[in-house]
């Protein structure tokens, strides 16, 4: 009895990274040098080695393209036939990051930058699927966690939070019901500082009560 020799399937990583620019949520794509698909712009990845877990695989990718460490990074699914011609199953990530702490990366081949969520180009690899699953989740999770975090500076004022939200969730909130949310949900805590912008009266400071995941 003859067996058929199987091919082992490969495994890819692939990272959304998301950060609120121009007051509006983007995320960081590639511009591809290879093939396939070599021209057209594409989520940050790379074929898994298996010398490294798989979330270590995704924080190296995430930190390789925006230098950025303090970030929330969430597993997002897993998918087979995402990239036919590289990878037989790709393991998806999105992860939040603050747009002042990114250095992309300068070289031309695989050049990065960012694209608002709602006007993309044309995507390899289905990856807009990736996307729209990705700012789904964003917004839902926005409503039960701290998932903001990510993208906040250590100290920001409850209008710099609540322009974050708006640009998730890509409509206005009423300024009086955000504040009284924020504040009765525990979520953040006052600094005890003030800040000064133009000629406004000092604004309060406020940070996260943990920059870690919390659920309500």
């Amino acid at each position: 009895m003859t067996t058929t020799p199987t091919t082992l399937p490969t495994v890819a990583t692939i990272v959304a990274i998301f950060a609120v620019l121009e007051a509006r949520l983007q995320v960081l794509l590639v511009h591809r040098t290879g093939q396939p698909q070599a021209g057209m712009w594409a989520l940050p990845g790379g074929l898994w080695d298996c010398k490294e877990s798989l979330n270590e695989s995704a924080t190296r990718k995430l930190v390789q393209e925006t230098g950025a460490t303090d970030v929330y990074l969430e597993q997002l699914f897993t998918i087979s036939g995402l990239d036919q011609s590289r990878a037989s199953v790709a393991v998806a990530y999105f992860a939040l990051v603050e747009a002042t702490t990114v250095r992309l990366r300068e070289e031309e081949a695989w050049r990065p930058a960012w694209f608002a969520v709602d006007d993309l180009p044309p995507l390899a690899f289905n990856n807009n699927r990736l996307i729209e699953q990705a700012v789904e989740r964003i917004r839902a999770k926005l409503e039960y966690t701290n998932i903001a975090y990510g993208l906040m500076p250590p100290e920001f004022t409850i209008r710099d939070l609540q322009l974050t939200y708006e640009a998730i969730l890509a409509h206005p909130l009423d300024r009086r019901n955000f504040r009284k949310r924020m504040i009765s949900t525990g979520l953040i805590e006052p600094t005890g500082k003030m800040r000064r912008e133009g000629a406004h009266r000092p604004a309060q400071l406020f940070r996260f009560s943990a920059r870690e995941p919390v659920f309500l």
